[in-house]
């Protein structure tokens, strides 16, 4: 049985991995760390609360003392670091906290996992620290062509600069220690437990409750948009097949205007649950600093090393995506509620 560190479980992609890799497999133990902030939720996992092979710890990634404890305690053979600072409009008013989590909490996970791996004649066998990235290190593309994995880093806001300090932070210890490990770079993922300061559950929520929904802007930036369970099957892939030192770009190739995105969460809502919800909710505001205007992925090489593509088309996910937040009103609710409640109405589209 391997046993896998999550870190940042209890969030969005992070709770969706869990919940995907105790389903697919028999022979996983999950121990999950996650500091609860207002973006971790534990009613993510309550399918898998009573699940002897899921663990839960609450803590902190910087916690040197509580990381190592782990790799001690449990005998933890992969890592898969989901923990982070995700909100840009957050980090442009509080990047320090993007710094510490996303660079500096990577650089405590690397040190534990060497810690308890490192052998004087190389690596302890099987083991793997996987680091989940995301596309917005690259910075914005034009009007046509796709990111590369050899595409330069050009992040633009201090979230993705700080996702660009951890990604390199990795290589660094590949290259350094030939560390075994992998990095996977994601587009603009959708689906079930999206915490409402992203695009497609804020506009849902916003539409549910008639508020205005703001869009940047001309609303003409793009986004590559990936449906979160075929994020998890590549995640899952990566880490047990991928090629050491090597990243690997998941894209959905399902590019959409921000605008497109609004219009058809409307559209979807006026047909089938309130006719009331129209296009006048839109509101255009002020666009963001440093806004980048289009992302796009070639996720190329992962389907050629390890025969991975995505499976859901955004026709079928953004249905799949409405519906269950129509479902699960009172998840909404009570994420929305407490802690979160001081900066969800000050938050605008992605």
């Amino acid at each position: 049985m391997k046993t896998y560190l999550v870190t940042g479980g209890a969030g969005f992609i992070g709770s969706n991995f869990v919940l995907y890799m105790l389903k697919k497999y028999n022979d996983v133990k999950i121990v999950n760390l996650d500091k609860l902030t207002y973006a971790g939720n534990l009613e993510n996992l309550k399918d898998v609360q009573e699940n002897p092979k899921h663990i839960f710890v609450q803590g902190d990634i910087c916690d040197k003392e509580l990381v190592t404890e782990l790799f001690d305690k449990y005998d933890i053979d992969y890592v898969v670091n989901f923990a982070a600072e995700s909100h840009v409009d957050r980090s442009i008013k509080e990047p320090e906290i993007f710094a510490s989590t996303n660079v500096l909490g990577t650089v405590n996970l690397l040190n534990c996992a060497k810690n308890a791996w490192e052998r004087e004649n190389g690596w302890k066998d099987g083991v793997r620290y996987h680091q989940v990235s995301t596309d917005e290190v690259y910075g914005s593309l034009g009007d046509t062509g796709y990111f590369m994995e050899t595409t330069p880093l050009d992040p633009h806001s201090p979230y993705s600069s700080s996702k660009a300090g951890a990604d390199f932070m990795v290589k660094a210890y590949f290259d350094t220690f030939n560390m075994p490990v992998t990095i996977t770079r994601c587009s603009n993922n959708y689906g079930p437990y999206h915490f409402p300061e992203k695009l497609i559950p804020l506009l849902i929520n916003n539409c549910l409750n008639h508020k205005d929904l703001p869009v940047y802007g001309d609303g003409l930036n793009i986004r590559d948009w990936l449906y979160v369970e075929d994020h998890c099957k590549a995640i899952d892939m990566v880490v047990r097949d991928g090629r050491v030192g090597e990243v690997y770009n998941v894209g959905g190739h399902n590019e959409r205007t921000n605008i497109q995105i609004v219009k058809t969460v409307i559209k979807h809502i006026h047909d089938n649950v309130d006719e009331t919800v129209t296009e006048d909710l839109i509101k255009y505001v002020e666009d963001r600093k440093g806004h980048d205007r289009r992302y796009g992925i070639a996720p190329d090489k992962i389907k050629e090393e390890l025969g991975w593509y995505p499976e859901t088309t955004f026709e079928v996910g953004i249905v799949k995506t409405i519906e269950w937040y129509l479902e699960n009103r009172q998840w909404m609710e009570n994420v929305t509620s407490g802690e979160y409640q001081k900066y969800y109405e000050k938050m605008y589209t992605v």
